[in-house]
């Protein structure tokens, strides 16, 4: 039985109720977290994707700036050398090279929200997926699925992002230990 349709439906999920309404929770967390596993992936697949596209505007846009120093620079030979109206074609170029790079500017724009957009995503699928693991290891402890807890506060299960996320947990504690002094 398929529990998600759409990545979204992973971080909307209510897993209590879901648990609540199988027979074997732990069967039923363990093909939970498999097509979690697999739903990460493929937002993986996506960030990565995301965070190329904007390496590559960005890359283009780099190499476009460079094109208006050189159109630029060729506008200034020309001219010095007393050759106007060449100076004027270097610099109808110049502008439409200014052109290309506000468009691209945009889709610089555009392929950064996306990817933040799917970072954030992929950041919040995963920790639907910690707090499923969570909830199977205790299950396999022998707590009944209606003791289970949300979160124990151990980190998840060895994803890339584990050692950030802790380094930021350590940062929270830091300032709260400030707060209360």
């Amino acid at each position: 039985m398929s529990y998600f349709s759409r990545l979204s439906d992973i971080v909307t999920c209510n897993l209590s109720a879901l648990l609540a309404e199988s027979d074997d929770p732990a069967a039923t967390l363990t093909e939970i977290i498999n097509e979690m596993q697999q739903g990460i992936a493929g937002a993986r697949r996506s960030v990565s994707t995301a965070r190329d596209n904007v390496v590559r505007i960005e890359s283009e846009i780099f190499e476009q700036r460079q094109t208006i120093d050189d159109w630029m620079d060729q506008a200034r030979s020309a001219l010095s050398a007393g050759e106007e109206e060449t100076a004027r074609r270097h610099l109808m170029r110049k502008r439409e090279v200014e052109d290309l790079i506000a468009g691209l500017e945009q889709q610089l724009s555009a392929a950064t929200a996306t990817r933040n957009h799917l970072q954030t995503m992929l950041n919040a699928l995963e920790a639907r997926l910690h707090d499923a693991r969570r909830r199977l290891a205790s299950l396999e402890a022998g707590q009944p699925a209606t003791e289970v807890a949300s979160g124990d506060g151990s980190p998840g299960g060895g994803d890339v992002d584990d050692d950030s996320r802790l380094r930021d947990v350590e940062a929270d504690l830091e300032a709260l230990r400030r707060e209360l002094q």
